[in-house]
C-alpha cells in the first residue's frame, strides 16, 4: 500500500472558526491537513498558506500542546510578547506547552507564504489567547470558544474571504 500523500489532491480548508470580531485577520488562510491525509491521530500536520495581509490565527498558546512551523516560501512576521521578528523560507519556531508567550504568523509582504504547521493533539489541551477576551477551552472539533469568564461565543461558523 502506499504511503505517498498527494497534496494536490486534498482540499483546504478556508477561512476560520473564530468569531466576530476575532475572525477578519484569518479569513483567507487556507490549511491542507497533511497529518489527517496520513489518519495520524497523536499529532497534526498542516501545510498553510497565508495571502498577503492575512494571520495564522490571533496570539494564542496551549497549556499540553507544543508547536512547531516551518516557512517553506515566503515570508511571514512571528508575533510574540517580544515583538514582531521575520521569519523567511528555511526558517522555524517552536513553542513549548504551557509556555503563556502567545504566538501567531502574519504575513505583511506582498505575496503567499508556505508554512509547515505541526502541533500535538491532546483533549485536555486548551488554548489561551493572549490579546482578546477568548479561550477554546478543549481539542474539540470543532473548536468550542468562550470568553475568560465561560460564557460562550454564539455566533461560531466558517468564515472565508466573502464573509
Amino acid at each position: 500500500m502506499a504511503k505517498r500523500i498527494d497534496v494536490s489532491s486534498i482540499a483546504p480548508v478556508i477561512g476560520t472558526l473564530y468569531p466576530p470580531p476575532f475572525d477578519k485577520r484569518c479569513r483567507a488562510r487556507e490549511r491542507k491537513r497533511l497529518g489527517d491525509a496520513a489518519a495520524l491521530t497523536q499529532f497534526g500536520v498542516n501545510l498553510l498558506r497565508l495571502p498577503p495581509r492575512t494571520w495564522s490565527s490571533q496570539r494564542h498558546w496551549h497549556t499540553r500542546g507544543d508547536e512547531f512551523v516551518y516557512v517553506v516560501s515566503g515570508e511571514v512576521v512571528l508575533v510574540t510578547d517580544e515583538g514582531p521578528e521575520v521569519l523567511r523560507a528555511g526558517d522555524a519556531a517552536g513553542f513549548p506547552a504551557g509556555e503563556k508567550n502567545g504566538h501567531c504568523l502574519q504575513n505583511r509582504s506582498k505575496g503567499d507564504a508556505m508554512v509547515l504547521e505541526i502541533g500535538a493533539r491532546f483533549p485536555s489541551d486548551a488554548v489561551h489567547f493572549s490579546d482578546i477576551n477568548m479561550i477554546s477551552p478543549a481539542f474539540e472539533i470543532p473548536a468550542i470558544y468562550t470568553r475568560r469568564d465561560g460564557t460562550s461565543y454564539t455566533d461560531v461558523r466558517r468564515r472565508g474571504p466573502e464573509g
